[in-house]
């Protein structure tokens, strides 16, 4: 493997010059930082990183600690966003997933300290309030898709009211004024958040919030089988259904066609998540609101460097709790 030594020796330079280009020192001419890259270049040399941090008291390692969401369909998009925006400040993304084990996560934050992390993200499997540690190393911390209570820590979440929101007025601006919410039958910020957007919604069009238009279920196809039925058996259906997630809406689209009506002309369907492995795949295609994972990855990993920057330079800013847009995904359904 090449050295330093040798970089130095190509590029007709000393090392200490070599190393003032891999620091990005602003005093090197640029004729000299073009033949360093170049004999960089040439020999394929890869910078120690751990001289780097030896140096620099900073490892370039962020962490993504999560509960399940690594084993989850929307880990993908998570993981995309946390570890493009790592790559855009040439830093490295380890992730840990602890299947909510307490001794994993202890394990997990001992080897932050021992490898001296420059920052930690904890993401959670659906959004929920958490209760963390008090033994945490002493760094930068954001909460994905996660918050606690006190605001101790900067955190980004889905703006489940602006979904529900999203998701009602579509339904609304194409006519139908007797809207069924099948609704998860737990209440967590995902529950009420949509449930308060969906009553938003129907009050800005002037029309009266109906409690019996609104099932509570298990959140899965079964549910949204169950739920659908009980709804469009009545005597005064609803024309539409808004359902808690795209799972909930594919087992409705089976009892719609179970009591023989069709998908939008009698029934229109709008889901939650975009799950694209089931939505993009349903006949018709599903339109949903899209959870903004991808997007949350980059924002946590971007402000945890922004926390970075802010600590090297004295400051403790307030930590910020942050929502993230729920966009409409418009397909077929509806």
């Amino acid at each position: 493997m090449p050295n330093i030594s040798d970089v130095a020796e190509l590029a007709g330079v000393s090392r200490k010059t070599v190393s003032r280009v891999l620091n990005d020192e602003p005093t090197v001419k640029a004729s000299t930082r073009a033949k360093v890259l170049e004999a960089i270049s040439a020999l394929n040399y890869i910078p120690s990183q751990s001289a780097r941090q030896m140096r620099t008291g900073q490892s370039n390692i962020i962490g993504l600690i999560s509960d399940e969401i690594a084993t989850t369909p929307y880990a993908v998009d998570i993981i995309k966003g946390a570890q493009e925006a790592t790559w855009e400040y040439s830093k490295l993304l380890t992730i840990f997933n602890t299947e909510n084990d307490i001794s994993v996560e202890k394990r997990t934050l001992d080897i932050a300290r021992a490898y001296r992390f420059d920052a930690l993200i904890y993401a959670t499997f659906y959004h929920r309030e958490i209760h963390l540690s008090e033994d945490l190393p002493d760094i930068p911390i954001v909460l994905l898709d996660c918050y606690e209570a006190n605001g101790r820590f900067p955190s980004v979440v889905p703006d489940e009211v602006q979904g529900g929101y999203a998701a009602t007025k579509a339904l609304l601006e194409r006519g139908h004024t007797r809207i069924g919410l099948i609704n998860f039958d737990t209440p967590i910020p995902a529950t009420l958040g949509r449930l308060e957007g969906y009553k938003r919604a129907l009050e800005e069009a002037g029309i009266a919030f109906d409690p019996a238009l609104c099932i509570y279920e298990n959140g899965l196809a079964s549910g949204g089988y169950r739920g659908a039925r009980a709804l469009l058996q009545r005597t005064n259906r609803p024309t539409a259904l808004f359902c808690w997630n795209d799972r909930v809406a594919m087992g409705a689209y089976d009892a719609i066609r179970m009591l023989n009506l069709a998908i939008p002309d009698d029934v229109a369907v709008i889901g939650f998540d975009n799950q694209e492995i089931i939505a993009a795949e349903l006949h018709p295609a599903l339109t949903t609101v899209q959870l903004p994972h991808y997007e949350m990855g980059q924002w946590a990993v971007r402000h945890a460097i922004s926390l970075l920057s802010s600590a090297s330079d004295g400051r403790d800013p307030k930590p910020v709790q942050h929502k993230i847009e729920c966009p409409l995904i418009e397909r077929e359904s509806i």
